[in-house]
């Protein structure tokens, strides 16, 4: 198992109720959850990945389960993982996928490469 399925169907549910302009792409041996075109979370292994407004990251590290997004082995500010298992109630998720759609409205997006 690539990810946590379960943790996805969470995600997409939440995710949906509120937002329409959505897009699933597989990538980081998971599931990038795209909102408004924009990388918003993703599920990978048994953790979430959630991009947020840097100026909240020191803030947010000290939550339990939250930990350096250090995916290609540099830790990269405005974005952490948080470990599935202190996701286990809908307002613990809540709380992460919140940040992320905030930050999701204000954040630029990647440019697209021309095919």
């Amino acid at each position: 198992m690539a990810f946590n399925e379960k943790l996805a169907d969470r995600v997409r549910e939440i995710i949906s109720a509120t937002h329409t302009i959505t897009e699933e792409k597989k990538m980081f041996s998971g599931l990038c959850f795209m909102v408004n075109e924009k990388m918003c979370v993703g599920v990978e292994k048994e953790r979430l990945m959630v991009r947020l407004d840097p100026e909240r990251y020191d803030e947010v590290m000290e939550r339990e389960g939250c930990m350096p997004m250090d995916f290609t082995g540099k830790v990269m500010k405005g974005y952490v993982f948080v470990d599935a298992a202190a996701l286990k109630s809908k307002r613990q998720l809540d709380f992460w996928l919140q940040l992320a759609l905030e930050f999701n409205e204000k954040a630029k997006s990647s440019k697209k490469s021309k095919k």
